[in-house]
């Protein structure tokens, strides 16, 4: 499509926030442009997809007004539906809690978002690449030429190296352990548990992170790692690790042997929470370029969903003069800052005993069923904070 040249919105980014974003603010009748990179909206794909379902996307952000997208997600985007979730400890001791989720398909479900954007109302422009910001001025390159657009207001969900939060200096504090690589392989012929999701820990594996097992039914599955390179051996990479993990791992290995690697999947994780701005006068971030994410699980397609939507709904309500555009950066903290800010700490009690095999075998035994549940959710329960504070007197 050839764009027009200014828009009420500009959207920069189509992945769960950017376009649940332009949804919201284009029902309002408001013009908006959804810019994406891709010239295939989810492809290629940067991270697998785990989504909890509806009724527990209420524990997980309980203050949060969900989108109405989340609430049903169309069959043809999900693999398969499970409803535990196992934690496996360096020793192979396990423990989990029953939750039901679904493995669902990103690249359906980016394509289902960025529909209902359109529906709405919003100008789509793929494979265009936003080259430079200035103010709400945007040039842009790629599949159908060059623009210069101007917005009266830039909605950035390009991602944790956003050129928009660049710009605006929205960006998080140096932190050698706030990004993470999550490195996963689509396999056929895996000996999968169907019910549950299995996450793996030990530091010959994963230093500093953890390994995971996902059915997508039959005999397909996701297998990743989520890993920081700070934690990094000499010489290795987040394949090396994901290979390690997929042929030598005791356990996991005699469920992948034979397995065949389908697809390669690659992209970076915002661990260390948010930026302490995220909006200006004129311009806003969400979802992974906003740190909207649960450090403790790495899961951040709900919570972009979250920014996204209210990114939407107050850049219209400002362009109809309810409110100033900064009220944003207020509105998700009030809805899910407390769990996001929550879970980095917890993460960075993780960090220490990640680093002792012995030692986060023991923290998996210690905590409950219910607490893990609950550290996934991005809170941190009195008894779980004395235990891990305990388990980590003497390792500075």
């Amino acid at each position: 499509m050839m764009p027009d040249d200014s828009y009420d919105i500009i959207v920069v980014g189509a992945g769960p926030a950017g376009s649940t974003a332009a949804m919201y603010a284009a029902q309002r009748g408001i013009s908006v442009l959804l810019v994406d990179k891709k010239k295939d909206i989810g492809t290629p794909l940067q991270c697998g997809g785990f989504l909890p379902h509806y009724e527990t996307l209420h524990e997980l952000v309980p203050n949060a007004e969900l989108p109405s997208t989340l609430e049903e997600i169309p069959s043809g985007c999900i693999h398969a539906t499970t409803s535990y979730q196992r934690f496996i400890a360096p020793d192979g001791y396990s423990k989990g809690f029953h939750v039901n989720a679904d493995a669902i398909d990103r690249r359906r479900f980016d394509k289902h978002l960025a529909r209902q954007a359109a529906k709405a109302g919003a100008h789509l422009l793929v494979g265009t690449n936003v080259t430079e910001v200035r103010g709400t001025e945007l040039m842009m390159d790629g599949a159908f030429g060059e623009f210069v657009i101007k917005g009266k207001i830039i909605i950035g969900a390009d991602g944790p190296n956003s050129i928009v939060a660049k710009a605006n200096n929205m960006l998080r504090g140096a932190d050698p352990m706030g990004t993470g690589t999550a490195f996963e392989y689509e396999i056929s012929g895996a000996d999968a548990d169907r019910e549950a999701v299995e996450m793996y820990f030990g530091k010959e594996y994963v230093p500093g992170g953890y390994a995971w097992i996902i059915s997508q039914g039959e005999d397909t599955a996701n297998i990743g790692v989520g890993i920081r390179e700070a934690m990094f051996s000499q010489g290795m990479c987040a394949r090396d690790y994901l290979d390690k993990f997929m042929h030598e791992h005791p356990l996991a290995s005699k469920r992948l042997e034979g397995a065949s690697i389908l697809s390669v999947v690659a992209g970076l994780v915002p661990v260390g929470g948010a930026p302490k701005i995220t909006a200006t006068s004129d311009t806003v971030i969400a979802g992974d370029a906003a740190g909207h994410l649960i450090a403790t699980n790495g899961g951040g397609i709900s919570t972009a969903m979250v920014g996204g939507k209210l990114a939407g709904e107050t850049a219209a309500d400002h362009l109809e003069g309810r409110c100033s555009l900064i009220e944003y950066d207020k509105l998700w903290r009030e809805q899910m800052g407390m769990e996001i800010k929550t879970a980095v700490y917890a993460r960075r009690l993780m960090d220490k005993l990640m680093l002792s095999d012995k030692l986060m075998s023991a923290a998996i035994r210690v905590i409950s069923p219910e607490h893990m549940k609950a550290i996934q959710c991005g809170q941190l329960p009195d008894p779980v904070k004395k235990s891990l504070l305990k388990l980590n007197i003497g390792l500075d």
